[in-house]
């Protein structure tokens, strides 16, 4: 049977594509090793399912493991006496569990709570031949019933008691994996709930393995996949472009893969990968629908998203802060030198394409073009488009204020050019440059590219180092033109009133100052 990229469940070498990640694996088994407890808590997708079943292989010659879910088993947490029963036959039911293994779990089922059940675990791991651990996946299906966190808290209290009553008096080693830090539980209660500050988990060692994958990863499963089919492909410049608009995260490094092959016919080129790459930024995928999902139905974290991809703001990367760490869980920002950044290129483009989608939901009819106006021969008209875009600001927009154009400025202008180039361009933002002055935004319409700087006026020092970021850049994309608007929020208007061309650093670059008057 032939291989393929797996985008749904966990990840098996013998069907499907997929990256190496053994030295993940040995910094887990390290901590295995140590005796340590902890929680692989990554985002959805990130992964987890698939490293529990390796580590769970790589594990069982030195260990006696046990790997179950909660997943499904809502019976189980109806009592103690219940969940004691429940968890004993699931353990009695493992695979490769010897025969008598399995009859100690089936006689020890009748546990009326957990210090009687507490007992039995240690009557049980001090009879084994081997050190004995357990993991349980799919743990945030059950982090908000209090019936597991008294589980979790015989666990804590076995575990603060081994050197007392000896290293074997428990499992050796306890894993559990989700999307929510157990140790944070409070992130996981309804705002109408009773939030719960002390978690019985907090025995628990930082787990920070880098779960996601590496150029040099993606490039070695490309390679397997093209001494298959032979495309041809440059298998190390198309793994860089898919580290570099993925970051890594597993599951959108499947889906630019499985697109390119299912969908695009082998269309392995840097065209082909952002091709797929827009296909997963218009949605139709649990990730998308699970931002959208997630920014609904939290103001605080939709405003904290917003201001830093759309505005540019910055913040420090402190988790600390409660939304920070939540957009942290779910993977929409990481740590770059000190500072919040968004996760991945994808993400970027999703959350402009959520919020300039609501605006233009919300202002219907207020931004309204036609396409045809801006194509000239097939060949998207740049210039028109920032003229164009400078007389709606102007005409449409003369009534806001300042403070409003500064926030929603460069989202109005991602809301403009949306539609012209649907269908058959695309954009991205690119994130090194951001900040809150500045915004570089890359279009590529029928294979031509063009660079939009977008930014804040504040006088004539600020413009001519604008200039000089434009030009710099696009000297580094090999182009020989660009664009530059800036938003000009001074009491008179300023000199250029049109927009007009000007060679920087041997550069044209085409400058639309946009006037709002305060």
């Amino acid at each position: 049977m032939a291989k393929e990229f797996n985008t749904t469940g966990s990840c098996n070498p013998e069907r499907h594509y997929m990256v190496n990640i053994d030295d993940k694996l040995a910094e887990i088994e390290e901590l295995v090793d140590k005796g340590k407890y902890f929680t692989i808590n990554r985002a959805r997708q990130f992964g987890k399912t698939t490293t529990m079943n390796f580590l769970y292989n790589s594990l069982s010659d030195e260990y006696l493991v046990y790997q179950i879910s909660f997943e499904s088993d809502g019976d189980l947490f109806e009592s103690k006496p219940e969940f004691c029963r429940g968890l004993a036959m699931k353990l009695s039911r493992m695979p490769f569990t010897s025969q008598e293994q399995s009859e100690f779990w089936r006689t020890h089922n009748n546990c009326a709570n957990f210090d009687e059940f507490s007992v039995v675990v240690t009557e049980f791991c001090k009879t084994q031949g081997k050190k004995v651990v357990l993991m349980i996946d799919e743990v945030d299906k059950s982090t908000d019933n209090q019936i597991f966190l008294h589980f979790l808290g015989m666990l804590r209290n076995k575990y603060l008691d081994r050197d007392k009553n000896g290293m074997d008096s428990t499992f050796h080693s306890v894993i559990l994996a989700g999307v929510y830090d157990v140790k944070n539980l409070k992130l996981k209660i309804r705002s109408d709930e009773e939030r719960k500050y002390n978690s019985p988990w907090n025995i628990a060692v930082r787990f920070n393995v880098d779960m996601t994958l590496s150029a040099d990863g993606i490039k070695g499963m490309l390679d397997e996949y093209e001494s298959d089919y032979h495309t041809g492909m440059d298998t190390r410049l198309i793994a860089d472009e898919i580290r570099r608009l993925t970051s890594g995260y597993p599951v959108l490094v499947s889906y630019i893969c499985s697109l390119i092959h299912q969908e695009l016919q082998g269309d392995w080129t840097i065209e082909g990968v952002n091709k797929a790459a827009k296909y997963i930024i218009i949605g139709n995928n649990t990730l998308a629908d699970d931002i959208s999902k997630n920014l609904g139905n939290n103001k605080e974290l939709r405003d904290f998203m917003y201001s830093i991809s759309v505005n540019g703001e910055t913040y420090s990367y402190n988790l600390t802060d409660e939304i920070l760490k939540i957009a942290d869980m779910y993977a929409y920002i990481k740590n770059v030198d000190g500072h919040v950044a968004i996760h991945n290129a994808i993400f970027e483009e999703i959350f402009h394409e959520y919020f300039s989608i609501r605006y233009q939901r919300e202002n219907s009819g207020k931004i309204s073009v036609t396409k045809s106006e801006y194509i000239l021969g097939g060949k998207l008209n740049m210039e028109y488009v920032i003229e164009r875009f400078k007389d709606l600001i102007e005409e449409e927009y003369r009534d806001e204020d300042a403070e409003f154009l500064e926030r929603q400025g460069r989202l109005l202008f991602l809301c403009f050019l949306k539609p012209i180039i649907n269908g058959i361009g695309y954009y991205y933002v690119e994130p090194q440059t951001r900040d809150n002055k500045r915004m570089d935004i890359v279009v590529n319409y029928a294979g031509e590219e063009f660079l939009i700087e977008l930014k804040l006026w504040y006088g004539t020092k600020y413009e001519r180092k604008g200039e000089d970021q434009t030009s710099e850049y696009a000297n580094t994309r090999g182009l020989k033109k660009a664009y530059l608007i800036t938003f000009s929020f001074l009491k008179e208007k300023v000199v250029q009133a049109e927009p007009e061309w000007k060679t920087v650093n041997g550069v044209d670059v085409y400058e639309g100052i946009i006037w709002a008057k305060k």
